[in-house]
């Protein structure tokens, strides 16, 4: 199928690894233009995925971490100059530390809110209005199957992402007419290193080796087995393409059947 998306430039935050990294690399191999940024190592990581491309996409590559404002407004400055436009936005982000809801106090919340969901609407507010002048956009959110079903400690993530639900919800009814869509991906368990991370803290919390956690959260994936992050980038491309031009203020699944409500 031809997604439509070889004229299209996009920006994905956070993408030099994980979930952001299999968002961009699907882009690049549609012949989307790409920039990614992440902490350090971007431009490397740029250049490899710009070779593996089997279409000819291109990624470009700056360091920012997403969580400063100030750098993260320089690199959509950069961005605009080295794209000249964006089609595609990919909101991404690094997740809290676990812990429970219980006892985080206001502090935590207002540090972790400004971080995960007021730098993303804020550079959304960037780039938005662009697309709807133009007449076409699309706005990818990656939140966490945990928006729907909580997880277990992990209050701060739980509630912040479910608030980046709600806001591209209604950001979806404002741009739709305009030809922008919005929509939210909820990975369940994927293979990457923030979950090899909470699988490690779940198995120090609960005194158990990291094999045993995650045979446990094997058993709750009909699936059973994690996700991967080609998979997951997948579904994030044609949420992107033309192809789901009818496609808006939805939340889509990849979590292998994990989230049980209907």
């Amino acid at each position: 199928m031809d997604l439509g998306l070889t004229d299209k430039r996009a920006v994905v935050l956070a993408g030099t690894r994980g979930l952001g990294a299999g968002i961009a690399r699907a882009l690049c191999a549609e012949g989307v233009e790409v920039m990614i940024c992440g902490r350090s190592g971007a431009e490397e990581t740029a250049r490899e995925m710009s070779r593996d491309a089997a279409e000819g996409g291109l990624v470009h590559g700056l360091d920012c971490d997403v969580y400063d404002r100030a750098a993260l407004d320089a690199f959509l400055d950069a961005a605009i100059s080295k794209l000249e436009r964006i089609d595609i936005l990919v909101l991404n982000g690094g997740g809290p530390p676990p812990g429970p809801a219980a006892g985080t106090d206001a502090q935590q919340w207002e540090h972790w809110f400004s971080r995960m969901f007021a730098n993303l609407v804020h550079a959304a507010n960037r780039c938005v209005p662009a697309m709807r002048e133009r007449g076409w956009g699309r706005l990818l959110t990656v939140a966490s199957s945990a928006a729907i079903q909580p997880l277990e400690n992990m209050g701060l993530s739980n509630s912040i992402r479910a608030g980046l639900l709600a806001w591209n919800k209604t950001l979806a009814l404002e741009v739709a007419a305009d030809g922008v869509n919005c929509n939210v991906l909820l990975p369940g368990r994927i293979d990457t290193e923030r979950v090899q991370q909470l699988d490690a803290a779940n198995a120090q919390r609960l005194g158990k080796s990291a094999e045993e956690v995650k045979a446990a959260s094997l058993g709750g994936i009909p699936a059973k087995r994690y996700g991967t992050a080609q998979e997951f980038g997948d579904v994030g491309a044609f949420l992107c393409s033309s192809r789901a031009s009818y496609v808006t203020g939805s939340a889509v699944r990849v979590d292998g059947g994990l989230i049980k409500a209907i």
